[in-house]
C-alpha cells in the first residue's frame, strides 16, 4: 500500500536543498530532477556552493535561460572566487545551447571531476568543460576542504536529489524514479468546443439546460507514462483572470456539478479516483459567465491530500459557460443573415457518397477571432478561399475573398452561437422517447419530430438516432432528412456525416467482427494489422501503411491499453472513419502518399502540431505550417474528418484553419492540394512534424 501512494516528502523547494560535499579529490555527481516556476526572474542562481570564504555560483541560468555549470570551489583553479563577485557569463561554465524549459520535469545532472565538468540533461551530456586540477597532496587548505551545495530561493521544487560517485551513471538515476504530475488527456474531452483562442465553450446554467462533457485526467510520470496510485482527484471552477473560486449561484448551488446514479453533487463531495492512472470526470456547471461580468473559467484539478504542489494540480483551458437559449433557432437576421445562415456547430463539411447523389454546398477555411462566437456560414455557391476560419477546433467562417477555382463557396463572418460546445445528458432524451422516434416513421419520410430532436441533440443522442434511422429508412429518404436538418440548423455540414452513417455503421459492424472474432476483448497488437486493413482500403490508399505513432494515437482515441473491447473500437472508428473516407479523394490522397515531401506526415495531436512549430527562440517564420485531422472530431460532429492548417501568422501567432473540403465530391478537376494552399496568402512554407514524448 505505501509503494502504491504519492508521498509528499518526495518533493520538496530548492531552496531546501542541501549537500556537505567533503572535498573527495576523485570528483562526484549531483543528480536531481528540478521543477522551475515560470515566475522566477533570470538570471538567477539554482544552486551555489558555500564555503568559510563566501559563496559562489555552482548552478545557474543566465537572463536567456541557459543552464550553466561552474567549475568546483575546491577542486578547480577555474572556479569563481567566492569572496568576488562578477557576471555570470565572465565566469569559466559548461552550459547547454537551448533554452531550459520551466515549469517542466527536467533531470539534471552535475558530473564534477578533477578536470572536467560535465552538464547532463534528461540522461544525456549537452555541454562540457576542460579545467584543471587545483588539488595538491599535502598542501589543500582543510578550510577548503568542505563545501555545501545550497538550493537557492528561486520558485521551484526538487524530487530525489543525490550526490553519486562517479563510478555510477548518471543516466541509471534519470530512468529509476521518475516523478509525477498531473495532465489532462485533451484527447478524451467530449461535448466541449474549442475556439481559435483557446476557449472552450460549454453549455450550463440551470438545471435543465446544462449539458455534461467529459474530461479525462492523468498521472504521468516525467516520461508520458500513466502511473496508478491510490489517488482522488477533485475539480473546482475558478475564475480564469486571478485564481479564485468562482461563486454558487443566486439559488445556492455549487458552481461545478457530477452526478452519480442520476443525482447531482457539488464536485468537492465526490472525487475521482484514479483508475490505471486516469481519472474521469463527467461535469456541469451551472453558472454561467453572462452572470459573472462575463469573465472566462477554468477547471482546478488537483490531489487533495497534496495541495500546493503545482506539478499535482493541472488547470484546463479557459471556459467560457453559455446558456442553452442561446442554442434555439430562432431564425431571426440580427445580421442580416437569411435563417439558413445561422451555424450551430464547429462544422466544415458537406459531402456525399461516390454516385454524387447529393447536392453539395461549398464553404472556405479561414482564421478565426477571439470572439465567442460566429458560426453562421451562407449556403449559396460562390467564390471565396481555399480554407475555412474556425472558431477553434472547427466551426467556419469567411476571412478574405480569393478569386480561386470555381471549386468553393462564400461564407459570411458573424457572432458563433456555440450551439453544439457540449452533448445533452442521454437521460434528457430517453425520458422522451427520442430513442425510438425513428423507429416509428419506416416507410415514410422521417418525421420533423425527428429532424428537430437530431438539431437539438448533443453527439451522443445524434449517433444514436442515426443508428436507427439508417436501418429503418431508405437511401433516398435518408437524403432528405439530411437536406431538411442543413436547413434547419443553418449548416451544411451536417450533410456528410448523415450520408456516410450507413456505410460506416455497417462497416464498423463487420469490422469489428473481424477483428473480434466473436470475443468480448482483443488485444491491441492484434487488432492493429485488420484496422490498418480498413484503413487502406477506405481511404483508397496501399501504399502508405500507418505508423506507430499513428497507431498510438489511435490507441489513445479509443481510449484502451493493452486490450480492445467494443466499446473502445467503436471510439476509434467513429474517428478513423471519416478521416479514411475524406483521403479517398484524388486531391487529397496524393499528397498523403507523397513521402517527398510528407504533406501530411500523420495522426498527431494539436499540440504535436503547435510544438512542431516553434523555433529554439520562439515561434518559426510566418507562413509555416503544417496540415492534421483534429483528434477531439469524431462522427457525427460536423467537422469529424476535416483538415486542419496550423500556421504561423504574420502577427506571429498560431492559427488553425480549416481546409474546404466541401467540393471534395464534386465531379470536377480541382487544382492539387499542395497548389490551392500556396494560394493562401498566410501559407508559404511547409513544416515538418516534431512527436512530443
Amino acid at each position: 500500500m505505501g509503494e502504491n501512494v504519492i508521498k509528499g516528502e518526495d518533493y520538496y523547494l530548492l531552496k531546501d536543498l542541501r549537500f556537505k560535499i567533503e572535498g573527495d579529490e576523485e570528483g562526484f555527481s549531483l543528480c536531481f530532477w528540478v521543477y522551475l516556476m515560470k515566475s522566477t526572474t533570470f538570471s538567477a542562481t539554482l544552486i551555489s556552493q558555500v564555503d568559510i570564504g563566501g559563496n559562489a555560483p555552482f548552478l545557474a541560468l543566465n537572463e536567456k535561460k541557459i543552464l550553466m555549470l561552474f567549475p568546483f570551489i575546491s577542486l578547480h583553479k577555474e572556479a569563481p572566487d567566492p569572496g568576488k563577485s562578477a557576471p555570470l557569463t565572465e565566469l569559466q561554465h559548461a552550459s547547454m545551447d537551448t533554452e531550459f524549459p520551466l515549469e517542466s520535469w527536467i533531470h539534471v545532472g552535475c558530473r564534477v571531476s578533477t578536470d572536467s565538468v560535465q552538464l547532463h540533461i534528461d540522461g544525456e551530456i549537452v555541454a562540457e568543460k576542460p579545467v584543471s586540477s587545483s588539488f595538491c597532496k599535502g598542501s589543500l587548505s582543510n578550510s577548503r576542504t568542505r563545501i555545501t551545495l545550497v538550493g537557492s530561493n528561486m520558485q521551484g521544487y526538487v524530487h530525489d536529489a543525490k550526490i553519486l560517485p562517479l563510478n555510477l551513471s548518471i543516466k541509471d538515476h534519470y530512468h529509476k524514479d521518475p516523478p509525477l504530475l498531473l495532465s489532462i488527456d485533451t484527447s478524451s474531452a467530449s461535448e466541449i468546443e474549442e475556439d481559435s483562442d483557446g476557449v472552450w465553450s460549454i453549455v450550463g446554467g440551470k438545471a435543465s439546460c446544462r449539458r455534461i462533457f467529459s474530461l479525462d485526467v492523468v498521472l504521468l510520470n516525467a516520461f508520458g507514462q500513466p502511473v496508478n496510485k491510490e489517488v482522488e482527484i477533485t475539480a473546482a471552477l475558478l475564475y480564469a483572470d486571478n485564481g479564485s473560486l468562482v461563486e454558487k449561484t443566486s439559488d445556492g448551488e455549487a458552481p461545478l456539478l457530477t452526478s452519480y446514479d442520476g443525482i447531482e453533487f457539488p464536485t468537492y463531495d465526490r472525487p475521482s479516483k484514479l483508475l490505471n492512472g486516469c481519472a474521469s470526470f463527467k461535469l456541469k456547471i451551472s453558472q454561467l459567465s453572462s452572470k459573472c461580468d462575463n469573465r472566462l473559467f477554468c477547471i482546478r484539478f488537483e490531489v487533495p491530500k497534496l495541495v500546493g504542489f503545482p506539478f499535482l494540480e493541472v488547470l484546463s483551458y479557459p471556459i467560457r459557460c453559455i446558456s442553452r437559449t442561446r442554442t434555439i433557432r430562432t431564425f431571426s437576421v440580427p445580421f442580416k443573415r437569411t435563417p439558413a445562415s445561422i451555424h450551430p456547430t464547429n462544422g466544415s463539411q458537406s459531402c456525399g457518397f461516390d454516385d454524387g447523389s447529393l447536392e453539395i454546398h461549398h464553404n472556405t477555411v479561414l482564421e478565426a477571432k477571439p470572439s465567442p462566437s460566429s458560426k453562421r456560414v451562407r449556403l449559396e455557391q460562390e467564390k471565396i478561399s481555399a480554407m475555412e476560419q474556425l472558431d477553434g477546433e472547427g466551426s467556419p467562417h469567411p476571412l478574405t475573398a480569393n478569386k480561386a477555382e470555381g471549386a468553393f463557396a462564400k461564407g459570411l463572418d458573424g457572432t458563433h452561437e456555440n450551439t453544439e460546445d457540449a452533448d445533452v445528458s442521454p437521460a434528457d432524451y430517453e425520458s422522451k422517447g427520442v430513442r425510438n422516434v425513428a423507429l416509428k416513421n419506416s416507410g415514410k419520410s422521417v418525421s420533423d419530430l425527428t429532424i428537430f430532436k437530431y438539431c437539438l441533440g448533443g453527439l451522443a443522442d445524434r449517433s444514436h438516432l442515426l443508428k436507427e434511422i439508417v436501418t429503418s429508412f431508405s437511401d433516398e429518404e435518408i437524403l432528405e432528412f439530411a437536406h431538411q436538418v442543413s436547413i434547419y440548423t443553418g449548416c451544411s455540414h451536417h450533410r456528410f456525416q448523415i450520408m456516410i452513417a450507413k456505410r460506416l455503421i455497417e462497416e464498423g459492424r463487420n469490422a469489428w467482427n473481424l477483428i473480434s472474432q466473436n470475443n468480448p476483448h482483443v488485444h491491441w497488437d492484434c487488432a492493429v494489422f485488420e484496422i490498418e486493413e480498413q484503413f487502406k482500403k477506405i481511404s483508397c490508399c496501399s501504399t502508405r501503411p500507418l505508423s506507430h505513432q499513428d497507431f498510438e494515437l489511435l490507441r489513445r482515441i479509443a481510449g484502451c491499453r493493452d486490450f480492445l473491447a467494443q466499446e473502445n473500437f467503436e471510439k476509434l472508428w467513429c474517428w478513423l472513419y471519416p478521416v479514411a473516407f475524406t483521403l479517398s479523394s484524388d486531391w487529397i490522397n496524393k499528397p498523403w502518399r507523397s513521402t517527398s515531401p510528407k504533406w501530411i506526415e500523420g495522426f498527431i495531436t494539436k499540440e504535436e502540431a503547435e510544438y512542431s512549430l516553434q523555433g529554439p527562440r520562439g515561434l518559426q517564420e510566418p507562413g509555416t505550417f503544417v496540415l492534421r485531422f483534429p483528434t477531439s472530431r469524431s462522427w457525427p460532429h460536423p467537422d469529424a474528418g476535416s483538415l486542419i492548417v496550423t500556421y504561423v501568422g504574420s502577427d506571429y501567432t498560431l492559427h488553425h484553419r480549416q481546409v474546404s473540403s466541401d467540393y471534395i465530391y464534386r465531379d470536377m478537376d480541382v487544382k492539387p492540394l499542395q497548389d490551392l494552399l500556396f494560394t493562401e496568402p498566410e501559407l508559404s512554407r511547409l513544416g515538418r512534424i516534431v512527436r512530443i514524448h
